[in-house]
């Protein structure tokens, strides 16, 4: 049930940090792995790192906010591959600073990237999955897609917006045997989160506020990625699975 041999999974953002983990995990499942990103040295990098391990990955490269780069590459890897059959939205920045300090291209940028990347690259994505009425489709969301934090209103909104498209396209695509869901991450160790983890206040208030008592490691996504992209998810629809610790559940 769990099986991704034979499938074709395209992970966005998948260079470094919780993409390039959740692309790892998924070719170890049996998938044919495509990363994606702006940088080529850097995709290539990470392609060459996986397939070293034995597993199967290539790289395009695009900006998920260049429709027309989006449009070329999707059709160039349908074509070569026959399909794709898992895409997972993962690409994302963040520019913290309050929002009554916050320019209008630092409010824009986030949203251009977090939100309306998903929805551009998914838009091209879906229309194979429509065709062959099959798909898996995974957006990276955030416990801010639930919580407010001082510093990341530009951020929490991005993200509160790809939780409800994430049941838009659920609602829009079941009909097609196409399953839209999400995986919300707390506070995980990666590059984005450095400066964080680097904060002494930081880190001692998000391990007495998680009740793990701890950051998570970007490992700990990959069973709930594996599980959303396999059949043993056929059902599972619309649905946002937090990995936190308990942050979410706990005051």
């Amino acid at each position: 049930m769990f099986s991704l041999v034979g499938k074709t999974a395209l992970i966005t953002g998948s260079s470094r940090g919780l993409g390039f983990t959740i692309a790892r995990g998924l070719a170890k499942a049996g998938a044919m792995i495509i990363l994606n990103g702006r940088d080529e040295s850097s995709l290539k990098g990470a392609a060459d790192e996986l397939t070293s391990e034995g597993l199967n990955a290539s790289f395009t490269v695009f900006s998920v906010t260049n429709e027309e780069q989006i449009r070329d590459k999707i059709n160039l890897i349908e074509n070569q591959t026959g399909g794709i059959h898992i895409l997972v939205n993962n690409a994302g920045i963040q520019k913290r600073k309050p929002l009554d300090q916050m320019s209008f291209e630092e409010w824009q940028s986030v949203l251009d990237i977090n939100l309306t990347g998903a929805f551009l690259t998914t838009r091209e994505v879906v229309k194979g999955m429509i065709r062959r009425k099959n798909g898996k489709i995974i957006n990276i969301c955030s416990l801010m897609s639930e919580v407010g934090r001082e510093t990341t209103g530009n951020y929490s909104s991005a993200k509160g917006g790809l939780k409800m498209l994430t049941r838009s396209m659920a609602v829009e695509w079941a009909r097609y045997n196409i399953q839209v869901n999400g995986i919300g991450p707390g506070y995980f160790l990666t590059d984005l989160t450095k400066p964080l983890a680097d904060d002494p206040e930081f880190d001692s208030w998000l391990k007495r506020r998680t009740p793990a008592g701890r950051w998570g490691n970007p490992e700990e996504l990959v069973g709930a990625a594996v599980f959303l992209s396999s059949d043993a998810s056929s059902f599972v629809n619309g649905q946002i699975i937090y990995i936190d610790g308990g942050f979410l559940a706990s005051v």
